[in-house]
């Protein structure tokens, strides 16, 4: 077997254990590294909105954006950092009755609140470094835009399309695992986040980058106009948004980003890999 490449059952053993390493983290180590980790989310979150703010066609936006995207997750793997959505993974040792449920849960309450004190860190030097005022104002319009757009989509929408875009997300880390090599783990994370990106599905850890960015520019009165120029959208629209008006969407991607990594990725590997060799 190819030195650089772990089998399906090692990759299944790897993410295990990387899952019991999660739940012996220090309190203090845990906070830091989730705070790492939802800044680099939130650079992948600002990049592509540069890039892709200024297309027109939907379909070479996100694809614009899809090529971005991914180096946030590259930078979480790369540097060890705490994500909620891939320590979803965590329930292949809870199952195995290695680590316990309370330790899990300890973890992905901790990690997430700090993913988002990570976000919220970047998205407030985004919006004061003056970046939004690119094209013009345009950019802060199309954040407005993406959103207004993430925070009127309905509880059903935003758990499907969590469950989707999470099972993609856990299965770039399933894919970096199995690589042994820095370029094999670069494209095992690029293609599936890649695909989730132009996809359009709902990342509650981008949410937490995507919401609040739109909610600082839509209480700038630049950006407003600019949002009602460009996209029609209107001044109560702005107002609705910087009121937080709907921002519980992110409770609704939240559960669909659980199912997704915990029922549909991690439950998979756990019956095909490890409960299997268990019983044999």
């Amino acid at each position: 077997m190819d030195s650089r490449f772990n089998s399906p059952a090692e990759i299944a053993s790897l993410v295990s254990k990387s899952g019991v390493t999660k739940s012996m983290l220090s309190l203090p180590k845990m906070i830091l590294l989730g705070l790492m980790a939802g800044a680099f989310i939130a650079f992948g979150g600002a990049a592509s909105d540069v890039a892709m703010h200024g297309v027109a066609d939907v379909g070479l936006a996100r694809v614009v954006a899809g090529v971005i995207f991914p180096v946030g997750l590259m930078l979480v793997v790369f540097t060890g950092s705490e994500l909620f959505t891939g320590n979803c993974l965590m329930i292949i040792p809870t199952l195995e009755k290695k680590i316990k449920v309370a330790s899990m849960l300890r973890n992905l309450v901790v990690v997430y609140i700090s993913n988002f004190v990570g976000a919220m860190i970047i998205d407030l030097l985004i919006f004061f470094s003056g970046q939004l005022n690119y094209s013009n104002g345009g950019l802060g319009a199309f954040t407005i835009k993406v959103a207004l757009a993430k925070t009127t989509i309905n509880p059903a929408t935003a758990i499907i399309s969590g469950i989707l875009c999470n099972i993609l997300v856990c299965l770039a880390i399933v894919m970096a695992t199995g690589a042994t090599d820095a370029i094999g783990k670069i494209f095992g994370v690029f293609f599936p986040i890649c695909a989730f990106v132009v996809c359009g599905f709902e990342h509650c850890v981008a949410n937490m980058f995507y919401i609040p960015t739109g909610v600082m520019a839509a209480m700038n009165p630049e950006y407003v106009a600019k949002a009602q120029e460009l996209y029609g959208i209107t001044a109560q629209q702005c107002q609705s948004l910087a009121n937080l008006s709907g921002c519980e969407s992110l409770l609704f991607v939240t559960i669909g980003n659980i199912i997704g990594g915990m029922i549909f990725v991690g439950l998979p590997l756990y019956f095909a890999y490890i409960r299997k060799k268990k019983s044999a």
